[in-house]
C-alpha cells in the first residue's frame, strides 16, 4: 500500500502565507499533522509539493514521507496526483493500492486510514469513507487503477475515476468527522 499526500496546491483562498505551514491550535503545522497521520497508518507514504515549498518539504521528510517536487507544468490537483503515482513506481512496483490524502485535512484519524487500507487489501476496488452519510477523504484506489491515476489531468483530481466507476465504490461508514474537515481559509483554523 502506498500513501500519497497531496501538498502541492496554491492555497489561494487562504491568503498569501503557506497554509500548510500554519499552526493548528496545538502549535503543530497543518501539513505536518496530516503527514504524521498518513505515515502512521501507511508507513510507505510519499508527498508531492511545489518546488518553492522547501520548508514544507523538509517537515514532511522529517515526518517519514518520501518527498517529491511536482514539475512546473503540474499546476492542477490531477497533475500532481498523476505525478505522485508515477513516482511511487520507483520504490514500490507492486502494491495493493493507493490511499490519496490531502495535506489540508489534518483531523483524519489514522485508524480511518488503516480501515480504508484494510478494505483495499480485502479486494475492494475503490474505498470512500463516509461520516453521517457524507463522503470524505482520504480515498483508496486498488492497484488496478494505477494507469488511470497516472493519466489524470486538470482540476478534478481522481473524481473523474469515481464518476466512471460508481459500481466499484465501497462506502466505508466511520465515526470520524475529520474526513470532512479541510482547512481552506484562516477561519477554518478555529474549528
Amino acid at each position: 500500500m502506498v500513501g500519497i499526500l497531496l501538498a502541492a496546491g496554491f492555497s489561494r483562498r487562504f491568503g498569501p502565507s503557506n497554509k500548510l505551514l500554519q499552526a493548528l491550535p496545538d502549535g503543530c503545522p497543518i501539513g505536518l499533522v496530516a503527514a504524521k497521520r498518513l505515515v502512521t497508518a501507511i508507513p510507505l507514504s510519499i508527498a508531492i509539493v511545489r518546488p518553492e515549498n522547501k520548508a514544507l518539504a523538509q517537515l514532511l521528510q522529517e515526518a517519514g514521507l518520501k518527498v517529491f517536487f511536482c514539475g512546473e507544468q503540474d499546476t492542477e490537483m490531477a497533475d500532481s496526483l498523476s505525478a505522485a503515482v508515477k513516482l511511487s513506481a520507483d520504490f514500490s512496483e507492486s502494491n495493493d493500492g493507493f490511499i490519496i490524502a490531502l495535506a489540508d485535512m489534518p483531523y483524519i484519524d489514522s485508524l480511518t486510514i488503516v480501515a480504508i487500507a484494510a478494505k483495499l487489501r480485502e479486494g475492494a476496488a475503490i474505498v470512500v469513507p463516509t461520516y453521517q452519510g457524507k463522503r470524505g477523504h482520504p480515498v483508496g484506489f486498488s492497484a488496478k487503477f494505477r494507469a488511470e491515476l497516472e493519466n489524470l489531468h486538470g482540476d478534478e483530481g481522481a473524481r473523474s475515476i469515481l464518476k466512471r466507476y460508481p459500481e466499484d465504490i465501497i462506502f466505508l461508514a466511520c465515526d470520524d468527522a475529520g474526513i470532512l474537515a479541510d482547512i481552506d481559509t484562516p477561519a477554518d483554523l478555529r474549528l
